[in-house]
C-alpha cells in the first residue's frame, strides 16, 4: 500500500498557508470549527457560478473577515455592490456578530483558472454529469493547464468510470509533477461528479512551476 499525504496538508506553512485564522478555547472551538464549515459550504454553493476557487476565514476579536478567490468577481460584486451588500447582510444574519459592519467580505480575482486545481476538478466534474466521455476530458484538462503555463499535470478518475460494473481508477499525466519534495508548489483538489451510475472522484494536481 502506498503512503498517501494531501499536497497541500504536506505543504502547509511552507507553500500553502491556513485556510482559518484563529484562536479559540474551550466550547468555542467548536463552535466556530463548524460555524467556518458552514460558511464555506453555503459560499461554494452560492457563488459556484462565479467560479469560486477558495475561502479563506480569519477571526478577529468581534470582527470576522473573509477573504473569496473567484474567477468572475463581477458576479460576486453586482451592479453598484449590491451583490456584495446583500452578501454581507445574509451572512451578517447566520454569523454570531451583532451587525455588517463588524463582517469584511473582501473579493479577489483569480488570475488564470487553469492554473487552479479546484476550479478545473469542477469543470471536469460538471463535463462528466453532462455525461461527456471521459477520456476527452481528462485530455482537455492536460491541454488546457499546459497551455495556461503549468510544469506539470495529473488527472485521476475513481469510480464507476463509463459506467463499468467495477469501479476502477484512470489516471493522465503530463509534464513534472514533484509530489514528494516541497520546493514545488503543487496544488490539488478531490471534487466528485454525480453520474447516472453513481460518484467519480475526480483528482487534479498541478505543478504551477512557482
Amino acid at each position: 500500500m502506498g503512503q498517501k499525504v494531501n499536497p497541500i496538508g504536506f505543504r502547509l506553512g511552507q507553500q500553502f498557508g491556513w485556510k482559518s485564522r484563529w484562536f479559540a478555547d474551550g466550547k468555542m472551538y467548536k463552535d466556530y470549527l463548524l460555524e467556518d464549515v458552514k460558511i464555506r459550504r453555503f459560499l461554494m454553493d452560492k457563488l459556484a457560478r462565479a467560479g469560486i476557487a477558495n475561502v479563506e476565514i480569519e477571526r478577529m476579536i468581534g470582527r470576522i473577515h473573509l477573504r473569496l478567490f473567484v474567477s468572475r468577481p463581477g458576479i460576486v460584486i453586482g451592479r453598484g455592490g449590491t451583490g456584495l451588500e446583500e452578501l454581507k447582510k445574509y451572512l451578517a444574519s447566520k454569523l454570531k456578530i451583532a451587525s455588517p459592519a463588524q463582517l469584511k467580505v473582501d473579493v479577489e480575482e483569480v488570475k488564470n483558472p487553469d492554473l487552479n486545481a479546484y476550479l478545473v476538478a469542477s469543470w471536469a466534474a460538471g463535463q462528466l454529469a453532462r455525461r461527456m466521455p471521459h477520456r476527452r476530458v481528462m485530455n482537455q484538462i492536460i491541454e488546457r493547464v499546459i497551455a495556461a503555463g503549468a510544469k506539470g499535470v495529473k488527472v485521476m478518475l475513481s469510480g464507476r468510470v463509463a459506467g463499468a460494473e467495477i469501479s476502477r481508477s484512470e489516471q493522465l499525466a503530463k509534464g513534472v509533477i514533484s509530489l514528494q519534495t516541497l520546493r514545488k508548489k503543487i496544488d490539488f483538489a478531490h471534487v466528485p461528479a454525480l453520474t447516472k451510475y453513481g460518484y467519480i472522484g475526480v483528482k487534479v494536481w498541478i505543478n504551477t512551476g512557482k
